[in-house]
Parts: structure tokens; sequence; C-alpha cells
């Protein structure tokens, strides 16, 4: 028997949760059927979440021996969710996906054919469309992956999601990669491995509404860049050097038009233009300077990637003993 373990980062996702679990459990219950060697164990991560989404990991767990759930003290973000999910899962395979629905259960029957014969180690998912998504944002992501793929060894390719159905070996490769400050797309492709993209059209949430706001994937998309490329700093040298030949070049000018022509120099405009100008470059690198300073601070510290609360064996047993107290108190 092979086991698949199919992650789900959870934020503030009670509204969907009931509606991912009928649709997973009838599409792997149809791939049950389908490939009899299979058996299925659903990992969800409560991310922080201030909702009744670790409620309702409960409940599920009570009906339903196969899943599986961590529940973070805080909100750690979505790349502590899936590094918790790949660290807990037991399976052969590992899936991670979404809880929105975005990431449709029925592509697993096809992914699984592309990875159970040793051919691809991973199939994932590439939207070719950003059907509900605002014009700006899809401009802004496109640019993103055209920049990321020019300044950095580790090609990303547009469209690709995180709904990746993994060999155990990718996986165990991947956890290898225990930095603090992740960047899973990054992370993925680094590890190379034969990949296998199944192209789709982009499906819109089935319900509740994304905890991703366009600064979110701003920021998000700065941390890519940091993570997986050092062209920012070789930007601020290159501006450094730049200014310092335009500074050369003016001082020649300066000098040539008062000795030559005996024209007199603009004192306060100038002076004020160049302060401006180079006041600005340097504040610039600085702040380059200091974002992968920072970086490299907090991997220094070496604090966890997260923190677990609670896990389903817990409440298991803490149910258990509750039960088992309660039961001696009536004998009594």
């Amino acid at each position: 028997m092979k086991l698949v373990s199919i992650v789900v980062p959870c934020y503030n996702e009670q509204e969907v949760l009931p509606l991912f679990y009928d649709e997973i459990i009838k599409v792997t219950d149809s791939m049950k059927a389908e490939f009899s060697e299979l058996e299925f164990e659903f990992l969800f991560i409560n991310d922080g979440s201030k909702d009744k989404t670790l409620e309702i990991f409960r409940s599920l767990a009570d009906k339903d021996k196969r899943v599986r759930y961590v529940s973070f003290s805080r909100n750690f973000g979505k790349e502590s969710g899936m590094y918790a999910g790949l660290k807990n899962a037991k399976g052969d395979f590992v899936v991670v996906m979404d809880a929105d629905l975005q990431h449709p259960p029925a592509f697993l029957p096809e992914m699984y054919r592309f990875v159970r014969d040793g051919e691809y180690d991973c199939a994932t998912t590439r939207r070719v469309s950003r059907k509900g998504e605002s014009k700006i944002r899809s401009w802004f992501a496109r640019k993103f992956y055209q920049i990321m793929n020019k300044i950095s060894q580790t090609e990303i390719v547009d469209g690709a999601q995180d709904f990746r159905f993994m060999t155990r070996q990718m996986v165990d490769s991947i956890l290898e990669m225990s930095e603090y400050n992740r960047f899973s797309k990054g992370i993925f492709s680094w590890v190379g491995f034969n990949v296998k993209y199944i192209e789709y059209e982009n499906v819109e949430r089935a319900a509740g509404t994304t905890a991703w706001s366009f600064w979110g994937l701003f920021k998000y998309s700065l941390e890519g860049i940091m993570a997986f490329s050092t062209a920012p700093l070789a930007i601020s040298s290159l501006l450094g050097i730049v200014s310092c030949i335009i500074a050369f070049i003016l001082i020649l000018v300066t000098v040539i038009k008062t000795l030559a022509f005996g024209e007199d120099v603009a004192g306060y405009p100038t002076t004020l233009c160049v302060i401006f100008l180079l006041s600005g470059l340097q504040l610039f690198c600085t702040g380059i300077l200091g974002q992968y300073l920072s970086k490299t601070y907090l991997e220094t510290k070496n604090r966890p990637i997260y923190i677990a609360k609670e896990t389903d064996e817990l409440y298991r047993n803490r149910k258990k003993s509750a039960e088992e107290s309660k039961d001696a108190s009536d004998k009594e």
C-alpha cells in the first residue's frame, strides 16, 4: 500500500472547509476504486485562524480517523504552514493544496498517474489565465516572474502554483532547506527533479475571501527576489559606480567652463540637486543592504519556523482522558 498525504494550509477557512472536505473525499474515494494500492491521510494546518477553523478540524478528526491537523500558536504565514505540512506528512506521496477549491481536487488522479511510474517526481498545475483577478494585479504578477527569471539562476514558471503532487524523495529534499525566510515557489524549482506542468483555466474561490492583499503579495515577491537573487546588491554597486562617473564628469565640465570660458558656477541650485541625488542613491543602496542584512539576522537567530499549540493526537488523547475521568467519576 502507498500512503498519500494531502496537506492543506488554512487561515480563516471556516466557510469553505466543509465544501472542500466533501469534494476531497469524493475524489479520493474514486481514486481508491481506480488505484487499489492507495491510502490517504488529510493533514490540515491551522495557521492561527481567528474563526471556527480549528473547531471544524476537531469535528472532522472525530468522524474520520484519516484526518490529522496541526494548529499553530499564532499566525506564522502560509510558507510556515506548508513547511509544517511537509514535515508532519507520513505519506509516500505528498500533495500540497489550498482549501478554497482554486486547486481543483479533480486533478489528483491525473497528477498521480504522472508520478507513480517514476518518470516525474512532481506534478503541478499552471494557470494559463488569471480570470477573476484585477488587470493591475495580473500585470504585476507577470512582471514579477519575468524579473525573477532574469535576475535569478532559479527558473520559476509563470502561473505555476503551490498545488503539487510530490514523491517522498522530493519532499525530503525540500525539508533539508530549513531556512527561516521561505519562498516555496523558488524552493520547489531550486531542488530540481522532473516536474510535469498541467495547464488549466483559473478557478475562483468556492466561498470566503482571500487573505492575500496586493500589498501582501508585493512583500511576498520581494521575499522571493531576496531569497534567490543577489542582483539588487549588484544594482546598488552599479548605481554607486554610475554616480561617481556622473560626479567626475560634472566636475570636469564645471572646471572647464570656469577656466576656459569664465562662466560663474551656479552655487545653490547645483549644490542642492547634487545633495538630493547622492543622498537618495545612498539611502536606496543602504536600504537594499539593510534588507539582506535583516534576512541574515533572522536566519542567525535560528528561531523555529512555526510553533504547534495543538495536534490531532493531543486532541484525541485529551478527549480520551476526559472520557475516562468521566467514566471513573460515574462509577464512584
